[in-house]
């Protein structure tokens, strides 16, 4: 091993993406990817995006995109910050809000990037169990500088309480970042508490890789209180999102409504996917997100994962104690559910 690597990267456990196939005959639906192209005004923006404008460098505020942003939800644009993908504002949330003797919290199962932005970061984690159904529980006198919280959450696409994240969000003696990457696939989301004048505590993350069709883009951004966003401006790289990343994300912003169509056609086949799925005697999860978590009948979601994969049908499996017994799997086209069901 090698004596100029940092120990703690040299004994990091790597997070590990969904499997990107090159096989262009694969049913691809690993990796919550949204079926459906994005808005027109995304081919016309990049149409129209000449290679000359490459020679300057990219607004390093992303101005033009944070206050159309702020104008949707109703915000300041000092409230604002857009990155480089969400996980580039995990990241950063990780360096801005916990000291080297902090620490960060996150339920598990969730987002598996959570404990490696932890490690990564060399400070302490403070994983909290899901009790039994996934449902929260959280320990007396909790403690974490920094709080991960999806919702809905991933892998198992439930939806928190209003009431627990609430309560949660006020009485947490640190920072609680909610991450809502499937928050438009939801019945709810919780953008008012990054809004909310006594949550100075709270901020709220959103993605335009999932309902925006824009997973190879690369963008995201979160919302809340001033001092918190000023954080994350100050340790920032000078340009964290180039040129044509603005431009594209600003053209997709203009045309929610493309956003939403493609959303209700998802829900939509998602609720036809989880009563087709339980009447074939799987457990299936309550989602609100573009994925199912469900468990086959005799809880070998291993065998059916190799089945699938048989056939070029490529879902999600999580190893482990709770993970095992599930696959999750992203809501395709109908044509691609009714491939999939076909097969199991």
């Amino acid at each position: 091993m090698s004596t100029y690597i940092a120990q703690n990267v040299a004994a990091l456990q790597a997070y590990t993406p969904g499997e990107q196939p090159q096989d262009r005959g694969i049913i691809k639906l690993n990796t919550n990817e949204n079926p459906y192209p994005p808005s027109p005004q995304v081919a016309a923006a990049l149409a129209a995006f000449t290679a000359e404008r490459l020679r300057l460098y990219p607004d390093p505020n992303a101005s033009a995109l944070r206050r159309r942003i702020a104008e949707i939800h109703g915000c300041r644009l000092e409230q604002v910050f857009a990155g480089n993908g969400s996980d580039e504002i995990l990241a950063l949330a990780t360096r801005a809000f916990v000291e080297n003797h902090g620490s960060i919290g996150y339920f598990v199962p969730s987002y598996s990037l959570y404990p490696v932005l932890a490690d990564i970061r060399g400070v302490e984690k403070r994983p909290v169990e899901l009790a039994p159904g996934f449902t929260w529980q959280m320990p007396a006198a909790y403690r974490a500088s920094l709080f991960l919280l999806t919702t809905p959450n991933a892998p198992t696409s439930m939806m928190y309480e209003r009431a627990a994240v609430t309560s949660f969000c006020r009485t947490f003696d640190g920072v609680v970042l909610l991450d809502e990457a499937y928050g438009d696939f939801a019945p709810d989301n919780f953008m008012d508490l990054a809004l909310a004048p006594h949550n100075t505590n709270t901020l709220v993350m959103r993605t335009f890789s999932k309902s925006f069709s824009l997973a190879g883009l690369r963008l995201g951004y979160v919302i809340g209180p001033v001092p918190l966003i000023e954080a994350l401006y100050k340790i920032k790289d000078s340009y964290n999102l180039d040129m044509l990343t603005q431009v594209v994300g600003l053209a997709a912003l203009n045309d929610l409504e493309h956003m939403r169509t493609n959303t209700r056609r998802i829900q939509a086949t998602r609720a036809r996917l989880s009563a087709a799925l339980a009447a074939r005697g799987y457990e299936v999860l309550p989602s609100a997100t573009n994925f199912l978590f469900a468990r086959p009948p005799d809880g070998d979601a291993k065998k059916v994962f190799d089945q699938l994969r048989s056939q070029k049908i490529f879902v999600r499996y999580f190893p482990g104690p709770r993970t095992g017994a599930y696959l999750r799997i992203t809501i395709g086209t109908d044509a691609e559910i009714d491939a999939l069901l076909a097969v199991i």
